[in-house]
């Protein structure tokens, strides 16, 4: 079988995400592995995001896998990876992989993290080859919505004008920079506003930023029918990081509950001991569980003090 690697055009992204839900419900032994995800999109959004950085495997015109990469400033997301089962053990994976990993070289990417399945030692193998090795587990959560009050103080995204947004994207990466150099949401805060997919809640202390949660709701999202999902949530560091994590909860759940979703999901890296036990306070409990594989090997900014909610999906 002759397979060619080259940019996933539009076109193919309809057979793109028939193979990523071949791929993974065939993995997770589903009885109809195509209906993976439901009505949930992870491959029109992250392409629409930027899509010279997503790569397919092409066999007579025909995608028989993809792969994604994200770049939030100095660190590098690698993912989604899917390969359909009827080539699976052929190299695909790693054909794709080399283009992804260029990528991340040519942005100059300080650090790079991918989700990894916790159970398949041919996947930590292979992602091993490229220089990614397991460190933490990460523990999608999530918990019924109960709390629709006014809550702690916060505006949209979406609500403000062209000049506020740009000054509020340089708030967002000075408090994602303080906790690590260089990170940065801007890509995920425009993909999230220009796609409709949701909307990114900024928190205030008074007047002042002091947290912000990339929200993706409902289908064609990442977050599926009567979900709210925050892709990325953060708050500024220092002594009060612990309560400004608790209003930035707070606030996501009011702010799924006034939508009428009636869960709110979140990731958190085991490693950030103190966002999970915020977390499980919070009523949060585990639906899944996957591994962190970094490149290099350290730990980037899953550290216990660092107050985000991430999952790297």
């Amino acid at each position: 079988m002759k397979i060619t690697i080259r940019p996933l055009l539009e076109d193919d992204l309809p057979a793109a995400d028939v193979v990523f839900r071949l791929a993974f419900g065939t993995l997770a032994g589903l009885d109809v592995p195509v209906r993976f995800g439901g009505d949930t999109d992870f491959v029109r959004t992250r392409w629409a995001a930027d899509p010279d950085a997503a790569f397919v495997a092409d066999s007579g015109g025909k995608p028989v896998g993809s792969i994604f990469a994200a770049r939030w400033g100095s660190v590098g997301v690698l993912g989604p990876l899917t390969v359909h089962p009827n080539v699976w053990d052929r190299a695909v994976g790693t054909r794709l992989l080399g283009p992804a990993m260029k990528l991340f070289d040519e942005w100059g990417s300080t650090h790079v993290g991918l989700h990894s399945v916790v159970h398949s030692a041919k996947h930590i193998a292979l992602f091993r080859k490229f220089g990614f090795w397991p460190r933490c587990l990460i523990e999608v959560m999530s918990k019924p919505v109960e709390s629709t009050g006014p809550g702690p103080k916060k505006r949209l995204f979406s609500e403000l004008s062209e000049r506020a947004k740009t000054n509020a994207i340089k708030a967002c990466r000075r408090i994602t920079g303080s906790i690590y150099e260089g990170l940065n949401l801007e890509r995920e805060i425009r993909a999230t506003d220009d796609q409709e997919l949701g909307d990114t809640a900024l928190l205030y202390d008074v007047n002042e930023l002091c947290g912000f949660a990339v929200c993706h709701w409902g289908p064609g999202t990442e977050a599926g029918s009567g979900r709210c999902y925050v892709k990325f949530g953060v708050v500024r560091k220092g002594p009060n990081a612990g309560k400004r994590f608790k209003r930035l909860l707070e606030m996501c759940e009011v702010l799924a509950g006034r939508r009428g979703f009636f869960q709110l999901v979140a990731g958190v890296h085991a490693a950030r001991t103190r966002a999970c036990r915020a977390m499980i306070e919070r009523g949060f409990h585990t639906e899944s569980v996957g591994v962190a594989m970094h490149r290099p090997h350290n730990p980037g900014y899953n550290r216990r003090d660092a107050y985000i909610i991430d999952d790297w999906r």
